[in-house]
């Protein structure tokens, strides 16, 4: 059992420290024994146990939790990306998330995490041509959840949203790698145009609670929105911007803002 133990780690920590984490759980809380077993120690790797995370949150009476597997378990073996990028996701939340202290805890409770994770099939069905099936995950994943993202969109990894309420991100929406985000953000248009009609978010941004990001903007990288600011006009990298209509308000505060997590700023760049 050690030897298969170290072999894990070496071959993916990331799983390796979920396994060790949901056995000290069961031994802490045996009352979810019986849940965390079938979310993850039933389960050989962390793809098979995010198609049975994703797949019971999922299931409806229109949609079975058996289908819904199905689907999820052919997404993560055809597209190894998608685990890749789960991975990066829990460590992001791990990392940036005061109130998360195990990697444990994005894959059982954490509601932002398993709607990204459930994105990620969708946006894989709709690569796949399979477009009605995507909207159905994305159908269920804004009434489970309460995020609402189009499976059209474009989302890279390492993706933290906090409290994760509300969340709107459009169809021509496009999210860099290392971006962090909290409740009631809208990434928007601006009208009923059918075209290119949603912001660009660079990498390494931080994007405020209740921010709206409305139109097809470029949010330049490593930059900060604060709370509730509604953005019209570009952003440009390495800035914090602030207030309706957003203006420039001084420099980003630090090399990375996503990481960081600091929605202070003291700098003021006048009119």
């Amino acid at each position: 059992m050690a030897e298969t133990r170290a072999k894990l780690a070496e071959l993916d920590p990331v799983w390796a420290r979920i396994m060790r984490e949901a056995e000290e759980a069961v031994t802490h809380e045996p009352l979810l024994g019986g849940m965390i077993h079938y979310s993850i120690l039933h389960h050989p790797t962390l793809a098979r146990a995010l198609s049975y995370r994703v797949s019971l949150k999922l299931a409806n009476g229109e949609m079975s939790e058996q289908i819904l597997r199905e689907i999820c378990d052919e997404a993560y073996g055809a597209e190894p990306a998608l685990a890749l990028a789960a991975r990066a996701d829990i460590a992001a939340t791990y990392e940036r998330d005061p109130a998360c202290h195990r990697f444990l805890q994005p894959l059982l409770f954490f509601k932002g995490f398993q709607a990204v994770q459930a994105y990620r099939v969708a946006h894989w069905l709709w690569k796949q041509g399979r477009k009605d099936l995507a909207y159905f995950f994305q159908m269920r994943t804004s009434e489970v959840f309460g995020i609402d993202i189009h499976p059209a969109a474009r989302i890279g990894q390492g993706i933290m949203i906090d409290h994760a309420h509300a969340i709107v991100i459009g169809e021509t929406a496009v999210v860099g790698n290392n971006v962090s985000m909290l409740h009631s953000v809208t990434l928007g248009g601006t009208g009923k145009e059918e075209e290119d009609r949603h912001p660009k978010i660079g990498d390494g941004v931080l994007i405020g609670a209740g921010a709206k990001v409305l139109g097809n903007i470029k949010v330049g990288h490593c930059s900060r929105i604060a709370a509730g600011s509604v953005v019209l006009k570009e952003v440009p990298p390495c800035t914090t911007v602030a207030g309706v209509p957003a203006k420039v308000v001084g420099e980003a505060g630090c090399d990375q803002p996503s990481i960081n997590m600091d929605h202070a700023f003291s700098a003021v760049i006048p009119d």
